[in-house]
């Protein structure tokens, strides 16, 4: 994977998930307007704390970031939370409801 590349785009894909403009959410970070703007255009890379502040934001784990396989990480986090406090029976109806909607 060309990480160069990939970290840009993904950060759009969350960022435009999120539906938040890239000035609000540079600000939002205590960055300067054009900051998240100058990654998703490749003029620049987060730092190591820079992308764990991205991850936050978002309300991801960095293994979440790079988790090509989960559409939505965000919801995704949401959803586990939710189902660690169903009933057994609970949790059986919500994983027939997924089913449903994704066969």
């Amino acid at each position: 994977m060309e990480y160069a590349e990939w970290i840009p785009e993904r950060v759009a894909q969350l960022r435009l998930g999120k539906g938040v403009s890239a000035r609000d959410m540079s600000l939002s970070l205590g960055q300067s307007e054009s900051y998240i703007n100058k990654i998703e255009n490749h003029r620049a890379l987060p730092s190591m704390m820079g992308f764990l502040y991205i991850c936050e934001y978002f309300g991801i784990t960095p293994r979440e970031f790079f988790d090509t396989g989960t559409a939505a990480p965000e919801k995704m986090g949401e959803l586990v939370q939710a189902a660690r406090k169903l009933t057994p029976s609970q949790a059986d109806h919500v994983l027939q409801i997924i089913r449903d909607i994704t066969e």
